[in-house]
């Protein structure tokens, strides 16, 4: 087994990498787990104990050999290929900044899935009136959803003719709806 260790340790000595695939195939050949090292370090476990001292010796020697040469190999052409080439006067590609909420997202495939079966999307204002809210709709005075608590009434002079005017946050859509029958 040392004459094995002594070839493989001048096969490495000698071996020449000139390209970052060399230096990969001399990895996996020697480095590796199913490489060379490794093979024998398995196959010692099988010498007899009056050779081991010599055979580790000379296995450790191998090991920091194919490690020194795939190390130094590994930095001198890592240091070649990093070499830029280009124009460094030419402005950068842009960075796109970033994208859709995925509440927005979920919203445009709701309305492309209802669009397909025939409904529409209607736009409204925010702040209506009490007609178009409640009266509309045929909600009666002493409704519950007419109450201070669940409503946000704003009054206002219709300039006009200086009458008070119940304006309020729309608290539904249906008032958009009756907009659009209107």
């Amino acid at each position: 087994m040392i004459e094995q260790i002594e070839k493989n340790l001048a096969a490495v000595a000698k071996y020449q990498i000139s390209n970052n695939e060399e230096l990969e195939q001399f990895r996996l050949l020697y480095l590796s787990k199913k490489g060379i090292v490794s093979t024998f370090f398995q196959q010692f476990k099988h010498v007899a104990a009056e050779h081991k001292k010599a055979t580790g010796a000379i296995l450790n020697q191998l090991k920091s050999a194919a490690n020194q040469k795939y190390e130094a190999f590994k930095s001198s052409l890592g240091q070649s290929e990093k070499s830029f080439s280009g124009d460094l006067t030419l402005p950068p590609d842009p960075i796109a900044f970033g994208s859709r909420h995925p509440v927005s997202l979920v919203r445009k495939e709701i309305i492309a899935a209802f669009s397909k079966i025939g409904f529409t999307v209607a736009e409204g204002p925010e702040i209506e009136d009490d007609w178009h809210v409640f009266t509309g709709l045929n909600f009666p005075l002493e409704h519950p959803a007419r109450d201070m608590q669940d409503t946000f009434y704003i009054s206002r002079i219709s300039p006009e003719d200086s009458n008070p005017e119940d304006i309020l946050l729309r608290t539904h859509t249906s008032s958009v709806q009756v907009r659009v029958m209107q």
